[in-house]
């Protein structure tokens, strides 16, 4: 299939900038798709021009309609990198799109500063919600920022300060690659000086103040980063359920019963792209589980209200399956393994006779394994110290071959 959608990247320098084959495309299309900024580059032009409507998905389906037609999408920088060319090649495949990048702003950011690329954190918060800065907010780390508008370096810097980040050294590099380029610098704690362009990004080195407390995004977080109502996975039970689990990129897992969501949360925040949906018939629970995600920085986390197995109707399939609660509801574990992808993990927990039971009857029909865990933790005993136990919890794992 002959490519006829092309795209091609811009810089802050227009067309100048273009490649010989990038201005090619641009000068032969008979139909030029692109933003405000990006048409304004074109100056005279025999093609039709047609700009981005809102919803963004209006636009994509009106090319569909000229398919055959020689276009040609303008974009900043790369379109690969958060950008128009990851709809774009969803939409209609990679042989009908045929893509020439700019640099993209995190390139040209690393160049500035002299940081190596590969040693940074790369994220978006334009049209994103802040909270997903959450889950980075770790000493050393440096983060390379697409901004939403003028307003997001102090948004960012507030939530900095809020976690306890407020030495952080920020920079906002504005217009980068063109003849307005310029870089504003400072602290979180302390702002940055001068007026911030809506065109910029954002490059972070995150310095912690003494006495933060730091989470990592290992498997096992303290019970108290979690607003709950006592009816959550213990964290050593946690760190065993989600190592169970295995996160792993990309892939979906379902948490039925999630109470405050701890083990969807974690599960997110151990793999890049991770994703879960929670099944909760509780509202506060719901409620709770959406607070949760916010604050540990994985607002994309997906509520669904109801019970198993009704509420699992019309799911995607999952990688993973977590039954936290429910487990002696009648079809919830048959449903969920029936469910689950080739290769995927289920994993099960009991702290009740009853519970305990279903899953040796689910041991004896499918196999896998049991595994029991007892927990005590150390607690004062008067003016000493003595060992409290958490009630045990047996564990059913299995992997679907």
């Amino acid at each position: 299939m002959t490519p006829w959608l092309s795209l091609v990247g811009l810089g802050e320098d227009g067309l100048e900038g273009l490649s010989p084959a990038a201005r090619e495309l641009v000068d032969q299309a008979e139909i030029v798709v692109g933003g405000a900024r990006h048409l304004a580059l074109l100056g005279e032009t025999r093609a039709q021009t047609m700009a981005w409507e809102s919803p963004l998905k209006k636009t994509v389906e009106r090319l569909a309609e000229l398919e055959g037609r020689k276009v040609c999408v303008l974009a900043t920088g790369d379109p690969m990198a958060y950008g128009i060319g990851v709809t774009l090649m969803r939409r209609f495949g990679r042989e009908a799109v045929f893509v020439i990048p700019g640099i993209s702003a995190f390139t040209l950011a690393c160049a500035r500063l002299g940081w190596p690329l590969a040693e940074t954190v790369q994220l978006t918060l334009h049209g994103r919600p802040l909270e997903l800065l959450n889950s980075h907010l770790m000493p050393g780390q440096r983060l390379l920022i697409l901004s939403e508008d003028a307003t997001t370096p102090a948004k960012v810097a507030m939530r900095l300060n809020e976690a306890g980040f407020g030495p952080s050294v920020m920079h906002v590099l504005c217009h980068m690659g063109g003849p307005h380029e310029r870089c504003l610098n400072g602290t979180a704690a302390a702002g940055i000086e001068g007026d911030v362009d809506d065109l910029n990004t954002l490059a972070v080195e995150l310095v912690a103040e003494s006495g933060t407390a730091v989470l990592a995004r290992t498997p096992g977080l303290p019970d108290d980063a979690f607003e709950h109502d006592g009816q959550m996975t213990k964290r050593e039970v946690r760190a065993a359920t989600l190592a169970a689990l295995a996160p792993m990129p990309g892939q979906l897992l379902w948490d039925v019963g999630s109470g405050c969501g701890s083990v969807a949360i974690e599960w997110m925040r151990g793999a890049d792209r991770a994703r879960a949906i929670a099944i909760e018939r509780h509202e506060e629970r719901r409620a709770m589980t959406a607070r949760n995600a916010a604050t540990l920085g994985v607002p994309t986390l997906q509520l669904i209200a109801g019970s198993a197995p009704e509420a699992l109707d019309g799911l995607e399939p999952p990688n993973a399956v977590f039954i936290g609660g429910g487990v002696t509801g009648e079809g919830v574990a048959q449903t969920c393994w029936d469910a689950l992808a080739p290769g995927g993990r289920l994993v099960a927990n009991a702290v009740t006779l009853e519970s305990e039971h279903a899953l040796f009857h689910l041991h004896e029909r499918l196999g896998g394994e049991l595994v029991r865990l007892s927990i005590a933790r150390a607690e004062p005993v008067g003016g000493l110290t003595g060992w409290r136990s958490l009630m045990p919890v047996t564990q059913w794992r299995i992997i679907k071959s």
